[in-house]
């Protein structure tokens, strides 16, 4: 098997035409370490003052474990293996000294690797790079577009909670330029105005309900209703912009097609008839399951004839938008389970276009939660 433990930097295109490919992975191989070995001793994050950025909060309600194993966190990843890596880049402003820090999901600690880098400035930024072997010990050669996808989760997961701890306005770079970081949220201290709306979300989410998101498992039955699907594929496509996707959802009976926004992003309308949830279950690693969910909402593009930046930035966008999505369907009412892992998934060839052009890159099964599911989740 090919040495997917670094980014190969101009073997990315070859790794995502494999991992696209009906080649099954090997066996499992061991994870490594759950946490990357940051130098020093582990330091707790000391209680914010009144005018500091509060990182204790947001790392806890954005990538922190929350039991002994590691597996049990606010952030989702395939196969709960969590390859991303988190370096804080202190500035002033903040409730740790100013420096850098490489932080510890498990332990919600942090250890002081440096100074702080000339110019840093106020707030932190936090830089998210990836361990592959964790993602390559389970998924094998289809472990690059998952770990593009987590980092996009995580990158999600600081926004929001940056929304929730009244920080200053994120700013999430997520544009596939660069191999490491992958991606990095910059969040200011707090600048004592009122904090604004998310455009992502239709209203801000609480502590409780970022520390309560968890993929349902499956099965996810039941066509969601319609004012709760236009919510979900509206955060989808605006938190998508800049990820040269398209935005689509697929719905069971009782008319079964594949549904778009309308122009005007008010309304879904249906762009293509028929069932095509059984194929998706085909195409997203034989999970059968979901040929039986309610709908499934489907990021969609990266041509094969994308280069690195387009691969990484598509992927970031899609992992991003589907995590902000996720928390919209969850207060909706709705189950829902990112699906991340995709193979001969050429959509846009099953249509009747030319292949190669409109591959699925993401996606978000989406069900009816039932009374007797909600401690399912």
């Amino acid at each position: 098997m090919e040495d997917l433990r670094e980014d190969p930097p101009t073997g990315l295109v070859a790794a995502l035409a494999r991992a696209r490919s009906p080649e099954r992975p090997g066996p499992d191989t061991p994870t490594g370490t759950a946490v990357r070995p940051w130098p020093g001793p582990p330091r707790p994050i000391p209680d914010a003052g009144p005018a500091d950025l509060d990182l204790k909060a947001l790392l806890r309600l954005s990538l922190a474990a929350s039991d002994t194993s590691g597996r049990l966190r606010p952030t989702p990843s395939a196969g709960a293996l969590h390859p991303v890596d988190t370096e804080l880049v202190v500035g002033t402003g903040c409730s740790l000294p100013p420096g850098r820090y490489g932080y510890d999901p498990l332990r919600h600690r942090v250890h002081h690797i440096g100074p702080p880098v000339d110019g840093t400035p106020p707030g932190v930024t936090a830089a998210l790079s990836v361990t592959a072997q964790r993602t390559v010990s389970h998924y094998g050669h289809r472990a690059w577009p998952l770990l593009l996808l987590d980092t996009g989760h995580a990158a999600a997961a600081l926004f929001l909670a940056a929304r929730v701890v009244n920080a200053g306005e994120p700013g999430v770079q997520l544009d596939g330029r660069t191999e490491n970081p992958l991606a990095a949220v910059r969040i200011p201290p707090p600048d004592g105005r009122s904090p604004r709306r998310p455009a992502e979300t239709e209203v801000p989410p609480t502590p409780a309900e970022l520390l309560a998101r968890r993929s349902t498992p499956p099965p996810l039955p039941g066509l969601p209703p319609h004012d709760a699907l236009r919510a979900v594929m509206a955060t989808a496509e605006r938190a998508g912009r800049g990820g040269l996707l398209r935005w689509s959802a697929a719905v069971g009976p009782p008319r079964p097609g594949l549904m778009e926004l309308a122009p005007e992003g008010t309304t879904p309308q249906r762009c293509a008839s028929g069932e095509a949830r059984p194929t998706l279950a085909a195409w997203a690693a034989g999970q059968a399951w979901l040929a039986d969910a309610g709908a499934v909402l489907l990021a969609h593009g990266c041509p094969t004839a994308a280069d690195a930046a387009h691969i990484r930035r598509a992927h970031l966008r899609a992992g991003f938008a589907v995590h902000l999505a996720h928390v919209t369907a969850l207060r909706h009412g709705l189950a829902a389970r990112p699906v991340g892992s995709w193979q001969q998934a050429d959509l846009g060839a099953a249509l009747g276009a030319a292949p190669g052009r409109d591959w699925v890159v993401h996606a978000l099964a989406l069900g009816i939660r039932h009374a007797d599911e909600e401690n399912s989740t």
